[in-house]
């Protein structure tokens, strides 16, 4: 899915970014997210993120980190994403398409008046993610594709392994990641690692750490 805003680099992001704390999701640079929208500080925040620049911070929040149920601490890294699609309900309910643009750290966290949370973010350490399909050569696709085939087997799922046969590898561990079944510990080392060949290999240890426990989902791939 393109976007009609171009991404060049840090310069290009805002310094100031609405955070969507949400546990086990993870967005990636030009990954897509679905999220339907029901509670109403986030409601706003999607309000506003149209009077600005169509942005916003998805982040986990830490749930060894401390915090309140109402306010709990949050990871330091997230990506923001970019809204293209949205669609209302009829209902009070918003459907938003967020696509990946980059990672970042969390600065700060803001003191506002908004109902929903805000921070400065520093894209810098993630330059490399406005480059598409960076590091695609060096990533161990066949690693990736056999610790996907032994999941699966052990999930008794079914794959559309044309469409993945397919898929550049930017693409594809990205995808895998996002759509992994595994914890919030997890999804955030996925996150954090530090290019497409490192977050591959995660992808791949988490893996075999969940085979080797005997554990997995019924379905890793919808």
């Amino acid at each position: 899915m393109g976007m009609n805003a171009v991404y060049r680099g840090p310069q290009d992001c805002p310094a100031v970014i609405p955070m969507f704390p949400l546990p086990g999701a993870l967005l990636l640079p030009r990954g897509q997210m679905p999220l339907n929208i029901f509670e109403p500080r986030y409601l706003a925040m999607v309000d506003d993120a149209f009077r600005t620049d169509r942005m916003i911070g998805m982040i986990q929040p830490d749930a060894d980190g401390g915090g309140t149920p109402l306010v709990p601490k949050l990871y330091q890294v997230g990506c923001a994403g970019r809204i293209t699609q949205f669609a209302e309900t009829g209902d009070g309910r918003y459907l938003i398409t967020l696509v990946g643009v980059a990672r970042f750290r969390v600065v700060e966290e803001l003191s506002t008046t908004t109902p929903y949370r805000q921070c400065r973010a520093d894209f810098e350490a993630y330059a490399a993610d406005f480059t598409p399909r960076a590091g695609e050569d060096e990533v161990d696709r066949a690693g990736v594709l056999k610790a996907l085939k032994d999941f699966v087997a052990a999930a008794d799922a079914r794959v559309d392994w044309k469409g993945i046969d397919q898929a550049p590898n930017e693409a594809l561990v990205n995808a895998l990641c996002m759509m992994s079944p595994f914890g919030a510990r997890e999804k955030q080392a996925l996150l954090e690692a530090r290019d497409l060949k490192a977050r591959a290999e995660v992808l791949i240890a988490i893996t075999e750490i969940e085979l080797a426990r005997g554990g997995g989902p019924e379905t890793l791939m919808q």
